[in-house]
């Protein structure tokens, strides 16, 4: 899913695309969406882009003159597992585009879309960071540290140090390949407990005697936790295009899957978290390691593997079957009713949930032959998604 750093490149790409552009009308949402009509008509305005961790706000500024008169508005975005910003003609509009911003005429009339396969992605007006959010760990590097330094008695600490690093309120902007990326680089076991790891940086000074070169060339050559939190996102913000995921292009999957050292790769070790997330890792788990929790090594590019053995691959998702799409996306949508109501921020809120297991019913004994149940797919509808009028 988008963490930090696509949220940030996909800020990128809005200001560079949209920097010239002028748009005009009125905001379209696709029907299907649940998300909030974005109540904003202008004769022209202008559109920019701010990320923030997993968050990003979209800035509609009207130019003088333009017609109504029209205070800017903000909305505030989340891109769950699949959102994207896509700048097509407005007569190519892609599937799936749920929120449409028109270029004005003349033509050739252009649309900023928010693309999202999964309707996992949000969008709420005002403009307003969620509240229990930390500080971004790209952009805010400094207040990032103090923050997580300042709590270490918070119980989120008593949990693995995997865990830790997907509590938003901590490590806004982290994600599940992050994690395993920052952990590997630093050899620390992902089921170590979070205080244990985190509680010896608060030790860690260096030399008031060194200069400002010097104590900078110390940290990048030796960096802890907190600064890879910072200086990993950075490094897939350097690689360019959008990052990993539905959206990237071929060049964009080569480059992010050649930057990986442990998510995902031949030879690394995965374990599932006690909220279904899997962490990647070389080595010993740790002592926090869950119970009977079977660790899994992937096999190298043309090995034979088995079921046990296929792992969730972010650039290669839309290369599944559409019928094993459907599904899936039928089963995500209908687990999250409980989302829709409110978001924890406690564990990556745009994870997907783990649906809880239920005790299997006994059928009462019968005799003679039974008749085949029919099975329906519970899959959401997948009609064309039209504009609508204004």
């Amino acid at each position: 899913m988008p963490e930090g750093p696509e949220l940030h490149l996909a800020s990128q790409f809005v200001n560079e695309a949209c920097q010239e552009l002028v748009f005009g009308g009125c905001v379209e949402k696709s029907p299907v969406s649940r998300n909030p009509e974005v109540p904003f008509e202008s004769s022209a305005y202008h559109i920019s882009a701010l990320a923030r961790g997993k968050e990003l706000r979209l800035t509609l500024s009207p130019l003088p003159g333009a017609q109504p008169p029209q205070e800017p508005l903000a909305l505030v975005f989340r891109f769950g597992m699949t959102g994207s910003f896509q700048l097509v003609p407005s007569d190519a509009l892609p599937p799936h585009a749920h929120l449409r911003f028109y270029t004005a005429p003349p033509a050739p009339r252009l649309a900023l879309c928010f693309v999202d396969i999964r309707r996992f992605g949000r969008w709420e007006l005002g403009g307003e960071w969620q509240p229990d959010r930390g500080p971004c760990v790209l952009l805010e590097y400094e207040q990032f540290r103090e923050n997580v330094l300042r709590n270490l008695a918070d119980k989120a600490f008593d949990r693995p140090i995997c865990e830790a690093l997907l509590d938003q309120r901590f490590f806004n902007g982290i994600g599940n390949y992050l994690r395993a990326e920052i952990l590997y680089r630093l050899r620390i076991p992902p089921f170590e407990k979070a205080r244990t790891v985190l509680e010896a940086l608060q030790q860690h000074r260096l030399s008031p005697e060194l200069t400002l070169s010097q104590k900078i060339r110390a940290k990048l050559k030796n960096p802890d936790l907190l600064e890879l939190c910072h200086l990993v996102p950075k490094e897939v913000v350097q690689l360019g295009g959008k990052g990993y995921g539905l959206e990237s292009g071929e060049e964009d999957s080569v480059a992010f899957r050649a930057w990986l050292r442990c998510y995902g790769t031949p030879g690394m070790s995965s374990l599932r978290d006690r909220h279904g997330r899997t962490i990647w890792f070389q080595g010993d788990p740790g002592p926090l390691a869950p119970k009977g929790g079977k660790s899994r090594k992937k096999k190298p590019k043309g090995a034979q593997q088995g079921p046990e053995d296929r792992v969730e691959d972010p650039t290669l998702q839309n290369k599944a079957p559409l019928r094993t799409r459907r599904a899936q996306r039928g089963l995500l949508e209908q687990s999250t009713a409980q989302q829709h109501k409110g978001t924890s921020l406690q564990q990556d809120p745009e994870g997907p949930p783990v649906p809880e297991k239920g005790k299997r019913r006994r059928r009462p004994a019968t005799s003679g032959r039974r008749r085949p149940q029919k099975i329906t797919a519970d899959t959401p509808s997948l009609e064309p998604e039209g504009t609508s009028a204004c």
